[in-house]
């Protein structure tokens, strides 16, 4: 699967379904459109908040996916481009990356859920900064602010990536694909909501046979082995 080389995405599979998940075409068609951002200056401007559109499918599914979606970052992710790796689960980059919020630059506004994320992840105060300034971030100064999970050295990130992906492959991916959903809800639940979201998972966690093989390790004092089977 061809990916632009500044973003690199590692799609894992659920290993009790064994479905691969493939958004590789979204995802290059996305890319190559965030490069251009088809500006046409002309009497008739592009309609741009069409070309989101196209944008949307993709960055709501990596949100929504079951298993966690790493994405690996070893340039410059600017603009839409910066925004696709934030909607992934856990974003490493290598030290000389950055990130950069470039819409200001030609006067446009953050999209692809940057006006979203950004506030989340860094606060208002970061967030309103970076989209209005528009200035580079440095890899180590996004990780440090909790933008990314982690900076690593540049010859090393390939390596990080795989380990991180080959760690997550064998947890109790059940679990993980609950996190997930509990993890989103939380952004917008309130803490009675969200208490209640947590039980009714945690019921459903807690009947995986994962779990029982995660507490029969635990009393065996070895490592696990999970299969990621609900039932």
């Amino acid at each position: 699967m061809a990916r632009p080389k500044n973003l690199g995405l590692v799609y894992l599979r659920r290993s009790s379904e064994k479905q691969e998940i493939s958004l590789g075409q979204q995802l290059d068609w996305a890319m190559a459109a965030a490069a251009r951002h088809d500006v046409h200056l002309d009497a008739t401007p592009a309609d741009l908040g069409h070309l989101l559109d196209h944008y949307h499918p993709l960055i709501l599914k990596l949100r929504a996916m079951p298993i966690p979606v790493v994405c690996a970052v070893n340039g410059v992710a600017a603009g839409a481009g910066a925004n696709l790796a934030l909607a992934c689960d856990i974003v490493l980059a290598a030290r000389s990356a950055s990130f950069v919020e470039a819409f200001a630059r030609i006067g446009l506004i953050p999209d692809c859920g940057g006006t979203w994320f950004l506030p989340r992840l860094v606060g208002t105060a970061r967030a309103r900064a970076l989209a209005m300034l528009a200035e580079p971030l440095p890899a180590a100064t996004a990780a440090e602010w909790g933008l990314i999970w982690q900076a690593v050295d540049d010859e090393r990130l390939a390596t990080e990536a795989q380990a991180l992906t080959a760690r997550l492959a064998t947890q109790a991916t059940t679990a993980l694909a609950l996190m997930k959903r509990a993890l989103e809800a939380a952004l917008t639940n309130p803490l009675d909501r969200q208490l209640d979201l947590e039980r009714d998972l945690q019921a459903e966690a807690g009947a995986t046979p994962d779990h029982r093989e995660g507490v029969r390790a635990f009393l065996d004092k070895r490592p696990p082995v999970f299969t990621g089977r609900r039932r």
